[in-house]
């Protein structure tokens, strides 16, 4: 790209800073202009918008955040590029919250820099359109970009982050594309689902224990927290965890300090934390289940997660990379998605999300003898017996729970051992646990409502 026409304009107060940028912009061939303050700038750039702004996040008087927020009030839309040093990283977290989707830290390189101005001026004349693909994540809408320009950021620096998003919407992919871009790569990424493991073994997984720190406790037990030292710690489900341990959680979160059960020594780790979850925490907060402290803790850089009816066009992408996967690991050709079959999978709501959709297409292309694949709307629900001569449709929310049921009734409600409901249904005893906690099965409700 080189074309004088394009403006560029650059705001630090540093002169030395400030001039080296322009010249690397004059340098590819672009128009470059500068401005000591945010206050010049306002001043000067009213007679022309500029294509690309960089700006110093930590500038005297008016600072880049409260820059980027007066220039919200345009009627214009100016992609910008933030310069901050890694003392300025609280003020880097803000921009991200209230929309930043580009900045590089100081000292930055010179061609990374330059790459970076081309892509953002291209993505503002319509010219750009990133990869489908970030970090084994499929995606191309507007939606789901925003959440892939928030992860490039906020992976550069230590700052917790909460995933909010409803299940099915990859969570653990993104906090993994988070551990991968950051400084951590190289050490331990390690995940706890706080709803599949029982309240009573929380602690022990998070914590760790000693030999006979209690009944069962035979030999000594690294916990998750101290596992992921010097890496990421991913808590998914985080409104799962029993209030009664939420004190101890928080203060391994915030000291990053912890005993193990049944140890008076304190251990410090170096984490990073990474939490997820499908409920509405500040409401548990009001409903006196979840404590505002460690919501305030967790909740330091927020990301939402589309659900999957707000980035319709991004199914067309999913489809055909989920067939591509299934046909491959089943041998199997599918070589067609006639327009009706895609029409169908577009229309649905898919209330599980992406997990629905990999579930669907997997069941498809396992079961098709056919190189075409053909979905109908039938095919998305589960068609059962009559009731109250009546046909009933249920979700596959509710057949599963069923399925589960009729399992249970068959293993007198054994969940282990080679004979048990788990190995049965294909499952390892921790996630078939998880489902029954979803889906509201318990032995003694349900037991009581059978005789």
């Amino acid at each position: 790209m080189s074309d004088t026409r394009i403006q560029v304009y650059v705001v630090d107060d540093d002169i030395s800073a400030r001039e080296g940028v322009a010249r690397l912009i004059h340098s590819g061939g672009l128009t470059a202009k500068t401005f000591a303050s945010g206050e010049e700038f306002l001043a000067g750039a009213q007679s022309g918008v500029p294509d690309c702004l960089i700006l110093d996040v930590n500038l005297p008087g008016l600072n880049g955040l409260d820059l980027q927020q007066e220039l919200a009030k345009w009627d214009v839309e100016i992609p910008i590029i933030f310069l901050t040093g890694h003392g300025d990283i609280p003020m880097t977290v803000r921009a991200v919250k209230a929309g930043a989707v580009n900045f590089l830290t100081k000292p930055f390189d010179a061609e990374e820099l330059l790459k970076t101005v081309r892509q953002c001026i291209k993505s503002h004349l319509g010219e750009f359109s990133p990869p489908f693909e970030f970090e084994g994540i499929v995606g191309n809408s507007s939606t789901i970009k925003k959440v892939f320009q928030q992860v490039s950021i906020i992976a550069q620096t230590d700052s917790t982050v909460l995933l909010h998003g409803e299940t099915g919407t990859g969570k653990e992919l993104i906090a993994r594309a988070i551990h991968n871009r950051s400084a951590r790569r190289d050490r331990p990424f390690v995940g706890m689902n706080c709803a599949a493991i029982p309240s009573g073994l929380l602690e022990s997984e998070l914590f760790g224990h000693e030999r006979g720190a209690f009944t069962g406790a035979i030999t000594q037990r690294i916990g998750r927290l101290e596992l992921a030292n010097q890496g990421s710690l991913f808590l998914d489900e985080i409104g799962d965890i029993p209030l009664e341990l939420q004190p101890k959680l928080l203060r391994g979160l915030q000291e990053r300090e912890f005993e193990r059960l049944g140890s008076t020594q304190t251990k410090k780790v170096d984490v990073r934390v990474i939490a997820a979850t499908h409920r509405d925490l500040e409401q548990m907060i009001l409903d006196h289940q979840f404590r505002s402290d460690l919501f305030y803790r967790l909740n330091v850089v927020p990301i939402r997660l589309p659900p999957l009816r707000e980035r319709p066009e991004d199914i067309p992408l999913l489809v055909r990379h989920f067939v591509q996967r299934f046909a491959k690991r089943t041998n199997k050709t599918i070589d067609t998605i006639p327009p009706g079959t895609m029409d169908v999978l577009r229309r649905y709501s898919w209330p599980g999300n992406i997990r629905e959709l990999e579930n669907v297409i997997e069941r498809t292309v396992t079961l098709s003898s056919s190189p075409v694949l053909r979905i109908s709307p039938q095919d998305l629900r589960t068609r059962v017996a009559p009731c109250h001569n009546a046909d009933h449709l249920q979700t596959l929310e509710e057949v599963e729970r069923k399925h589960i049921l009729n399992m249970l009734k068959e293993t007198q409600w054994t969940l282990s051992g080679p004979s048990g409901a788990a190995a049965r249904l294909g499952l390892n005893r921790s996630t078939l646990y998880f489902r029954m906690k979803k889906l509201g099965i318990d032995r003694s409700v349900n037991a009581s409502i059978e005789q």
